[in-house]
């Protein structure tokens, strides 16, 4: 099958997260047009399990303008491009504070491959241990908190968990159980 051709690209915009490109591009049909396309590094999910129950994060999350439970996940700072394990239990340690003495990859998630060239791996954590949280400045709001699964399926459906890379990560949870 015939893919679309990028024929040059400029970039738009830079911060320490992400990278806006536009890329002029040919179709399969040869047609030209633009293509938008955010640029950020793989991130980590990390799913930190104790027995029954389950740690997420609450933060407010500006874009949409609303405060989100969700489970801890981010890329390393200054757009580092670090290898996954060290990035989950890194995240992990520095939203929650826990330390786990093992991580599981579960699976990959593309973000939103319409526009962004984001991927994301999903661990389990497990063999958890307390310790103090690291959060970045931006990060300042944040709380979190155990819940059970019954606990989790009810923020779903009850729209307080909305975050997709959360609900698919849970998804791949409970098909993971089923092996």
């Amino acid at each position: 099958m015939a893919r679309i051709e990028r024929l040059s690209s400029r970039e738009v915009y830079r911060n320490n997260w992400m990278t806006v490109r536009e890329d002029a591009i040919r179709r399969p049909d040869g047609s030209e047009g633009i293509y938008g396309v955010i640029d950020k590094p793989t991130y980590a999910l990390v799913i930190a399990r104790d027995s029954d129950r389950f740690h997420l994060v609450e933060q407010y999350r500006y874009p949409i303008g609303l405060r989100r439970w969700e489970f801890p996940q981010g890329t390393a700072p200054d757009l580092a491009d670090l290898e996954p394990e060290e990035l989950a239990a890194r995240e992990l340690r520095e939203e929650t504070g826990l330390r786990a003495e093992s991580l599981v990859r579960l699976g990959m998630l593309d973000v939103a491959p319409g526009m962004s060239s984001q991927r994301g791996w999903v661990f389990l954590a497990t063999g958890l241990h307390e310790g103090a949280h690291e959060r970045e400045h931006e990060e300042q709001d944040m709380r979190s908190e155990w819940f059970t699964a019954a606990q989790i399926e009810e923020m779903i459906r009850g729209g307080a968990i909305t975050d997709a890379q959360t609900i698919a990560a849970w998804a791949m949870v409970l098909l993971s159980e089923r092996n």
